[in-house]
């Protein structure tokens, strides 16, 4: 299912998998939730005064729950999920973009928009983008598997690996007719795909092209890509 035709309060930013792949949550920027399949509802920040916009979602790993995350780090945990800390009444140098967790669902990482990185619980910090020069701002953030690293995308394409993720290439430096929106890496760390808001997709690695949406006309740009 989807929400394509229906009134919404606040545009999609994220979305997440059921861990079975039988279904997937969506998340809007005023926090609203849509569980589909057998993604499980287990709460929402929907019609909540919320101090920034919600800008990204991850599930646990055993599906019975999920991490909300805003722009000002805020972090917001419903059903299994725990609560590990958060950047919320923080000052951040750039506003957050994205969210990743540990395998086991006991730690995780979030990223600002300048690639700066924050862990907390058992993620653990392998380095940033923060302090670096960009070409273009960072875009969201993924675990390798094991968790013990995690890849940086651009959205300029620009892919950035630290700890165990591999690099397998990138689109910096090439011609974009949108900007990329988010990446999945494959389950062995052996490749991934970035996702440009156009619905045009990028296989690197071990990661095949299964198509994309580029050339097709959209009622709205894409926001992310989920694995």
């Amino acid at each position: 299912g989807s929400l394509g035709d229906r009134h919404l309060n606040a545009p999609i930013v994220g979305s997440a998998a059921a861990p079975d792949g039988q279904g997937y949550w969506l998340v809007a920027a005023d926090g609203g939730v849509f569980a589909f399949g057998s993604a499980t509802f287990h709460g929402s920040l929907g019609g909540r005064h919320l101090n920034a916009p919600i800008v990204g979602m991850i599930a646990t790993p055993d599906g019975a729950g999920y991490w909300l995350v805003a722009a000002d780090g805020g972090v917001f945990a419903f059903g299994s999920a725990t609560f590990h800390g958060s950047l919320g009444g923080t000052q951040l140098n750039a506003a957050i973009v994205g969210m990743a967790s540990t395998p086991d669902g006991t730690g995780y990482w979030l990223v600002a928009a300048d690639g700066g990185v924050f862990a907390f619980g058992t993620a653990t910090y392998h380095g940033s983008m923060g302090g670096k020069s960009l070409d273009a701002p960072i875009v969201g953030i993924v675990a390798a598997p094991g968790g013990t690293g995690y890849w940086l995308v651009a959205a300029d394409g620009g892919v950035f690996a630290f700890g165990t993720a591999t690099f397998a290439g990138s689109l910096g430096g090439r011609y974009l007719s949108a900007p990329i929106v988010g990446m999945a890496a494959m389950p062995d760390g052996a490749g991934y795909w970035l996702a440009a808001s156009d619905g045009s997709v990028y296989a690197f690695g071990g990661a095949r092209s299964y198509g994309s949406m580029s050339g097709t006309r959209l009622n709205a740009p894409v926001d992310g890509v989920i694995a």
